[in-house]
C-alpha cells in the first residue's frame, strides 16, 4: 500500500543528501515521497548519482505524488561552503534541525494532500546542530529525545529492527543517550516495565500470527551472579515481571533478565524477536555486527511513525559520492508499512 513519507534528509555535508535521493529514487513509484532540505544538497548528489533530473522536482510547498520525488526546502539555500562534503558548518547545523522540525510537523499535523504518513530522517550531526546557535540546539542530543518533547510524548523508545536472510531481530533500549556513568541509576522497574512494552507491541505488530520470545538483558556480567556482581537485576526482574502482566503471553514470551552476550546469540540464532538492552552500545554494537546497513531506527511511543538509518553522516566518504543506500531503502520501506 502507498504510503506518504517526509523524509528530513540528515546532514548537507554528509552522505543524508545521497542515500535520500538513490533511496526515494528507487522507491518513487510505490509510495509518495517528499525530501525536505537543501535543494543544492540533493541535486548535487542526484547528478554525482547519475538520477534521472526529469525524476526530481522542486515544489515550494508541501506535496506528495507518486511516479516523482518532491524536494521541499523550507530554509533559504545554503552557501556552498556551508554544505561543502565533510566539512560541517554552523548554518549547515541550524538547517539540520529546521528539517527534521519541518517533516515533523508534516507528519503530526497531517490533513488533505499536504500531509504525511511517516517521518524518515537522514543522519545529521548531534554536534553541528547543538553548536549552531539556532534556538533550542544546545540541547540537541538526538532525533529520539528531541522528537519526544517536539510531540509531547510520554515515552520515546529507541529501537533498531533488522530483517535480513540471516536474522530477523528486534532490539529497544531502556536508556539512550545517557553518559555510562549515569545508566545504573536510570535502570529502574518502571523504565525497564516501559521498553519492554514498546518493543514487545512492535514485535507483535510486524508478526501478528505468531508466539515470540523476547529477552532482557541484564546490565551486568552473568546476569549479575545473584548479587555477587551488581544489583540492578533485581529491579530489571521485577520490571520483567509488571511488563508480562500487560502483555498476552500467547503472542509474547518475555525471559531474563538474561547476560546480553547470551540474548544477542539466541537473537542471532532465530531463537528470540526482539532483545531489550540497558543502554546504547550495548544494542548497537551487536545490532551493527548483525545487519549494518540493513537495521532500521524506530522511535516507539511517539505520536507518529518515524525510522531512521541505522549510519551516521560518513563525513570520511561524502565526497566519493558511492554510499549504500540500502539502511534509507530499509527505513523508507518500514515506515510505509508500519504506516498502514
Amino acid at each position: 500500500m502507498s504510503a506518504r513519507l517526509a523524509v528530513s534528509i540528515g546532514c548537507p555535508s554528509g552522505i543524508g543528501p545521497e542515500v535520500s535521493i538513490v533511496a526515494a529514487s528507487a522507491l518513487r513509484n510505490a509510495h509518495a515521497i517528499l525530501l525536505v532540505g537543501d535543494f543544492g544538497a540533493i541535486d548535487r548528489a542526484a547528478r554525482a548519482r547519475k538520477i534521472s533530473l526529469r525524476a526530481i522536482e522542486r515544489v515550494e510547498a508541501p506535496e506528495f505524488r507518486r511516479g516523482r520525488v518532491s524536494v521541499w526546502q523550507p530554509t533559504e539555500s545554503l552557501a556552498a561552503r556551508d554544505r561543502a562534503l565533510g566539512h560541517p558548518s554552523r548554518a549547515g547545523g541550524a538547517a539540520q534541525l529546521a528539517w527534521i522540525d519541518a517533516a515533523c510537523d508534516l507528519v503530526s499535523r497531517a490533513r488533505g494532500t499536504d500531509g504525511a504518513d511517516a517521518l524518515v530522517t537522514g543522519p545529521v550531526s548531534k554536534d553541528a546542530i547543538a553548536s549552531s546557535g539556532a534556538r533550542g540546539a544546545r540541547q540537541f542530543l538526538g532525533h529520539t529525545e528531541h522528537l519526544q518533547a517536539r510531540l509531547h510524548a510520554k515515552d520515546a523508545v529507541m529501537c533498531f529492527s533488522t530483517e535480513t536472510r540471516a536474522v530477523k531481530l528486534a532490539t529497544a533500549l531502556v536508556t539512550t543517550h545517557l553518559p555510562i556513568s549515569a545508566v545504573p541509576r536510570a535502570i529502574t522497574a518502571d523504565a525497564v516495565a516501559r521498553s519492554a512494552l514498546w518493543l514487545a507491541d512492535f514485535v507483535a505488530r510486524r508478526e501478528p500470527r505468531a508466539r515470540s520470545r523476547v529477552a532482557v538483558a541484564s546490565l551486568n556480567p552473568h546476569a549479575g551472579e545473584h548479587g555477587r556482581i551488581g544489583h540492578e537485576e533485581s529491579r530489571i526482574a521485577r520490571g520483567i515481571a509488571r511488563a508480562q502482566k500487560k502483555i498476552d503471553a500467547k503472542k509474547i514470551e518475555l525471559v531474563g533478565p538474561m547476560p546480553a552476550e547470551t540474548a544477542f546469540r539466541l537473537g542471532a540464532a532465530g531463537e528470540l524477536r526482539g532483545v531489550l538492552a540497558m543502554y546504547h552500545d550495548q544494542a548497537t554494537i551487536p545490532m551493527k555486527l548483525l545487519g549494518f546497513g540493513d537495521a532500521v531506527n524506530v522511535t516507539l511511543g511517539l505520536p507518529i511513525v518515524r525510522t531512521s538509518v541505522d549510519h551516521g553522516t560518513a563525513y570520511d566518504r561524502a565526497a566519493r559520492f558511492d554510499a549504500d543506500a540500502r539502511g534509507m531503502l530499509s527505513a523508507m520501506r518500514l515506515a510505509a508499512e508500519l504506516s498502514v
